[in-house]
């Protein structure tokens, strides 16, 4: 049979690509066979991906593509913090900001990542281990199946840190949880716990990952209770107040343990290992047309758009982000410059909105 891999033998350093066992009904390895896992590996950055990790990715979902024994892919990241908290904002503050020619071919290989995870011919699980914002929300939902730990944290960031989430949330988004939940998520970036994801429809399924004196306890931050003491919808959301407090000195501590995240994806992959290869894969195909229709008819302007606000407000946010203390511009000058008649070529408008000691 004939080799249609694009590299014999692709170096990756940025990722991690193994081949592991896939069980039978019974837990025993099926004899011949095995799921991928490709495993984003930067644990010190929360997995972000620079320009070098997504050439590796795109390569690893290719490889996974077509390994004729593989019968799932997880696509995951390494460590307990973070699935992925999306591009790499040192990389965009120092290669990309201010270079919109130079970012638009950043974002074509970004688009190749997330294409290549829509048109991979194995099923895909999202294992996700900790945070998954921003990019790693969108590179997220192209998978088929997300499986969470309940310590995960949801969410999208460009509005507050100077971009726009095109690169597949507003594609994507509304396909899970209906288009009022998407433009909350979208445009506030205030986070979701894995219970209110999925509550949303944004998950297959959540597992426990907090170990308390030896056993597994549900994430003390968030409520799991139906409704609040006035009779409002409350499940998973975050707590507040002393509620909070205490359930921060929990998580503290406690220690994280992904057994049961681990052993939720082995029953996901079990459950497809039992069933016709060329039915699930074309079930698959088929579910996901849903989410090219939005994708193939917006990525080209979306990734043009996203190239020229680099000269703007991508430029501030990320600068802004890798300053550190706050990580944020002041939005309320930002505004006013604006509104003033002030244009991103006054120093006096990156003056006023830029973090800095004693502002």
């Amino acid at each position: 049979m004939h080799d249609h891999n694009l590299i014999a033998k692709p170096n990756y350093d940025l990722v991690r690509y193994e081949e592991r066992p896939v069980l039978t009904h019974g837990d025993k390895p099926a004899p011949g066979l095995h799921n991928v896992w490709i495993t984003l590996n930067n644990e010190k950055e929360l997995n972000s991906y620079t320009t070098d990790t997504v050439k590796q990715v795109i390569l690893a979902f290719r490889q996974a593509s077509n390994d004729r024994a593989a019968v799932c892919v997880v696509f995951t990241g390494a460590g307990t913090r973070a699935f992925c908290s999306g591009g790499n904002t040192r990389e965009y503050a120092e290669r990309y900001a201010g270079r919109p020619s130079e970012y638009r071919q950043y974002m074509r290989l970004f688009n190749d990542m997330v294409s290549a995870i829509l048109s991979c011919d194995k099923p895909v699980i999202c294992r996700v281990n900790g945070l998954r914002v921003g990019g790693g929300q969108e590179i997220g939902m192209a998978c088929d199946f997300s499986v969470a730990s309940d310590l995960a944290r949801f969410g999208q960031a460009g509005p507050r840190h100077g971009s726009a989430p095109d690169g597949g949330s507003t594609d994507f988004l509304h396909l899970y949880v209906g288009i009022e939940q998407a433009m909350v998520s979208c445009v506030t970036c205030e986070p979701w716990s894995a219970h209110k994801a999925q509550r949303l429809g944004l998950l297959s399924e959540v597992v426990p990952a907090l170990k308390l004196d030896g056993q597994y306890v549900a994430n003390p931050l968030v409520d799991l209770r139906t409704v609040d003491d006035q009779g409002r919808s409350c499940f998973g959301d975050y707590k507040t107040g002393e509620a909070y407090a205490r359930g921060k000195a929990d998580l503290e501590r406690g220690s994280v343990d992904l057994g049961e995240l681990d052993r939720a994806v082995d029953r996901l992959a079990t459950r497809m290992l039992h069933t016709f290869p060329e039915c699930s894969i074309q079930t698959i195909e088929s579910l996901r047309k849903k989410k090219l229709e939005h994708w193939d008819k917006n990525r080209e302007s979306s990734r043009a758009w996203l190239a020229l606000n680099m000269l703007t407000e991508a430029r501030a946010g990320f600068t802004a982000f890798e300053m550190g203390g706050k990580r944020e511009i002041d939005f309320v000058a930002l505004r006013r410059d604006l509104a003033e008649g002030k244009n991103w070529l006054d120093a006096s408008l990156w003056d006023d909105i830029m973090p800095r000691a004693g502002k």
